[in-house]
């Protein structure tokens, strides 16, 4: 498989030059940092060792649904830069991961000159991955969570490999409680009036994510599900 890696330095590099332009009345600094140091922290947290799903290639693919999905939205770079801090900050024991990653973008736009609109703007999307719940006139929020969530609708040896990543992360939970978290979770999200709020997302990926979700939910109360075969959306805080 290749390396996402360089490619998604390149890509952070354009957003953040993207970024820094007109949005408000308060410019760049004339010798804003190398974006690239950024890049590099961002891309390490990415690769930690305790990752199996949420990834650099979760990342690049949460970067390509929101290039499908730009229409969509009023402030790209500030989705897309939400994107790269959504889970820069991730333990899969800790419930504050995304907290600590919109704290981590606080810190870190400003310094890169990014100016105060947007950055607060980058933080409460990354905050709005806990719920995956925008509200009906939020279009970054959506084409955010449309993007994040999409993974939801693959094929079923694609689903698979995500359940089995995510399950992967959660070794630590015996599978009889993980079972019974994420069987709820299921539920939680099937009983969703909608998973995706963009109308691309909804025509394309509605109904092919709730036939994963209800497939998956049906193996869990046979008993036919097994650490392999399930995955967790959230029964600690991952979608």
């Amino acid at each position: 498989m290749t390396d996402p890696r360089p490619d998604l330095a390149a890509r952070w590099a354009a957003t953040v030059a993207q970024a820094r332009g007109p949005q408000t009345p308060h410019p760049a600094p004339a010798k804003a940092p190398d974006p690239a140091p950024y890049a590099a922290n961002l891309l390490r947290r990415w690769a930690e060792p305790q990752r199996r799903y949420h990834t650099t290639d979760h990342l690049a693919a949460v970067l390509d649904r929101i290039d499908e999905l730009a229409p969509h939205a009023d402030d790209v770079p500030a989705v897309q830069l939400a994107a790269w801090f959504h889970d820069a900050v991730y333990r899969p024991d800790r419930s504050e991961n995304e907290e600590r990653s919109a704290a981590l973008a606080e810190r870190a736009l400003p310094e890169l000159g990014i100016d105060p609109a947007r950055t607060s703007e980058v933080a409460r999307l990354v905050r709005l991955t806990v719920t995956h719940d925008p509200a009906p006139d939020d279009r970054n929020g959506a084409v955010l969570c449309d993007a994040d969530l999409a993974v939801l609708a693959g094929s079923p040896d694609a689903y698979a490999a995500y359940a089995a990543a995510v399950r992967a992360e959660y070794a630590f939970v015996p599978d009889p409680d993980f079972r019974t978290g994420r069987a709820a979770v299921l539920r939680q999200l099937l009983a969703l009036p909608h998973l995706f709020r963009t109308p691309h997302g909804h025509d394309r990926w509605e109904h092919p994510a709730r036939h994963n979700l209800s497939t998956e939910l049906a193996l869990l109360e046979s008993g036919a599900g097994n650490a392999d075969g399930a995955h967790d959306d959230d029964t600690t805080d991952c979608p």
